[in-house]
């Protein structure tokens, strides 16, 4: 094989993005030959836009029967990218999952499971993981120059989002539609780079979840959550789209110094010895060690979703690494639905969560939502082909 035959599942925002860039041939390898949606006006509109010789399907089972693709990029509603992968295998194909993995970490784990058995390549829309300034930090961190991790604290608060936003789609921010708020919509990318910069999970999670508190939604809208780790580490994740102006700054304490990424700038506050050393030799009284601020130089720019979308095909191709394996988007949603489920229970969770009891209770929720999901014709879910995000 020298070229992979793309389909894409849903033509949402995200699946029209991601269609564009591969029309204009910016992915080496690869060529968009067939999408599907549920609704007849996306696959009209795909047609007009990106030519006539790309072939819509109206399911997704179409798509992956049809012989025209070895690969597909899941960009439908969040609680179907499990089972349109899953179906993706069981043909044979490779998957691109957009992100987050799922909602609930017990269809997710089936996703993984089922990956593993196709000996198919899965990777899942990560892009951040291609921004040069979280990738220096994990670089940092994983060489020892950061010594031994002490804290983590990241205020990402700047999602700020109006009433007339989640006005715009019934879906929107509701336990049926999303499956979640600020933590399963705008923040998979900081959980996932939380633990994946740090190269570890925490062990237990304490948080406090708001419903609803700036906005008149069912989902979280506002979030701080304490974490700690199996080294004694702790950990504070404060995010909202609710407040204007908002913050985005992540900041990681080790014994050799401290580390804040802000307004697109990596500084490193470096100490000239590790603060348990200074400890045991200092005998002066006031003093701490000595430190020098860096500012750190980055280099080269983040490809994004083309970036993850080229490292996918090149993997299919040449065997290339990952540079985000699929089998990871749970590691994130794990701490969003750890999250809510201290909330929800008022109460510590560990890690690995209770599986069954999360999802008792979201189905709860669920079956008090305002959104109802709307049946495809003979299908139980919308996902294999549809999209709420038009």
């Amino acid at each position: 094989m020298n070229q992979v035959r793309i389909g894409i599942v849903g033509m949402g925002n995200m699946g029209w993005g991601h269609a564009k860039y591969l029309t204009e041939g910016k992915v080496k390898g690869a060529v968009l030959t067939a999408v599907s949606d549920l609704f007849e006006s996306k696959r009209r509109q795909a047609k007009e836009t990106f030519g006539e010789g790309l072939a819509t399907f109206e399911s997704a089972e179409e798509l992956f029967a049809s012989g025209l693709v070895d690969a597909v990029l899941v960009a439908t509603p969040h609680y179907d990218h499990p089972e349109c992968a899953i179906l993706a295998f069981r043909h044979g194909l490779h998957v691109l999952v957009e992100k987050p993995a799922g909602v609930y970490t017990k269809q997710v784990r089936l996703m993984n499971e089922a990956a593993a058995a196709s000996g198919k390549v899965f990777s899942i829309m990560y892009n951040q993981r291609t921004n040069p300034i979280y990738m220096k930090l994990r670089d940092l961190i994983a060489s020892g120059e950061l010594g031994e991790i002490r804290r983590t604290n990241w205020i990402i608060t700047n999602w700020y989002r109006s009433q007339s936003y989640y006005n715009s789609g019934g879906w929107r921010a509701t336990w049926a539609g999303e499956g979640g708020g600020v933590l399963i919509n705008q923040d998979p990318h900081q959980l996932d780079l939380w633990q994946w910069t740090i190269g570890m999970m925490p062990t237990r999670v304490r948080a406090f979840c708001h419903f609803g508190k700036y906005r008149d939604i069912e989902v979280e809208d506002d979030v701080t959550a304490y974490v700690e780790y199996a080294n004694g580490a702790t950990g504070v994740f404060v995010t909202t789209t609710g407040e204007a102006p908002g913050t985005n700054r992540f900041e990681v304490t080790g014994d050799r110094g401290k580390i804040v990424i802000e307004d697109g700038k990596l500084t490193f506050w470096r100490l000239r010895v590790s603060e348990p050393e200074f400890n045991a030799t200092y005998t002066g009284g006031f003093g701490q060690p000595e430190c020098w601020k860096c500012d750190i130089p980055i280099h080269g720019t983040s490809p994004e979703h083309m970036g993850i979308t080229q490292n996918f095909v090149d993997a299919i191709l040449n065997g290339a690494p990952l540079i985000a394996p699929g089998e990871e988007g749970i590691k994130g949603l794990t701490l969003s639905n750890a999250m809510h489920l201290s909330t929800w229970t008022d109460n510590w969770v560990d890690l690995p969560i209770d599986e069954e009891l999360y999802y008792e209770l979201l189905q709860e929720r669920i079956r008090a939502s305002t959104f109802k999901k709307p049946e495809a014709s003979g299908d139980k879910v919308l996902s294999v082909g549809g999209t709420f995000n038009s």
